[in-house]
């Protein structure tokens, strides 16, 4: 096959996991169903273990961050077309994107009722913005991916492979809103 041609993910035994257009995508940038390099998962969950910020912000490290950073770290991914409800963004996976943003994702995780740990980045797209952050992504617990950026903080799914999906794809995501106060 050229290099130039785009593999037909049913032309190899694995992924079903990802929708074909995600599939693509994530070999494209280097993914490969088995893929985990938790050496490097390793190294940058020491690196955030090991960071304070100048007012005292630490970052927390948990097995769904570690996970996820194992087997998705070190992509650089972009989404095919227009999208299905928004023009989807370049992002990376690498969660010293959110290094020195420890307040800010303890800040998330207070309101969230949960631990957040920093996941990468998405980046403007264009000639002249191409590479600059655009909204941190972060990871809970559970396992359950957000956005933050300047409009918002946004749900991207359950999971790593939902969250992959909703920014591959341009589907819109879910704003977090503040409850309504229950009326007395």
């Amino acid at each position: 096959m050229p290099a130039t041609e785009t593999p037909d993910p049913r032309d190899r035994a694995g992924s079903t996991r990802f929708p074909a257009a995600v599939d693509v995508a994530l070999q494209q940038a280097g993914w490969t169903p088995g893929r985990w390099d938790i050496k490097h998962a390793e190294h940058w969950a020491d690196t955030l273990r090991d960071h304070t910020s100048p007012a005292g912000h630490r970052h927390t490290v948990f097995p769904a961050a570690v996970e996820a950073w194992a087997e998705f770290g070190g992509l650089h991914l972009t989404g095919p077309g227009p999208g299905r409800h928004i023009a989807p963004t370049p992002f990376s996976i690498d969660p010293l994107h959110g290094l020195h943003l420890a307040r800010t994702l303890g800040d998330l995780g207070r309101a969230l009722d949960t631990d957040v740990s920093p996941l990468g980045r998405e980046e403007l797209s264009g000639t002249h913005t191409a590479g600059h952050p655009q909204a941190l992504l972060a990871i809970d617990t559970e396992g359950r991916v957000y956005s933050l950026d300047h409009t918002g903080d946004w749900y991207l799914g359950p999971t790593i492979d939902h969250a992959l999906n909703t920014l591959i794809l341009g589907t819109r995501p879910t704003r977090l809103v503040r409850p309504e106060p229950e009326s007395a």
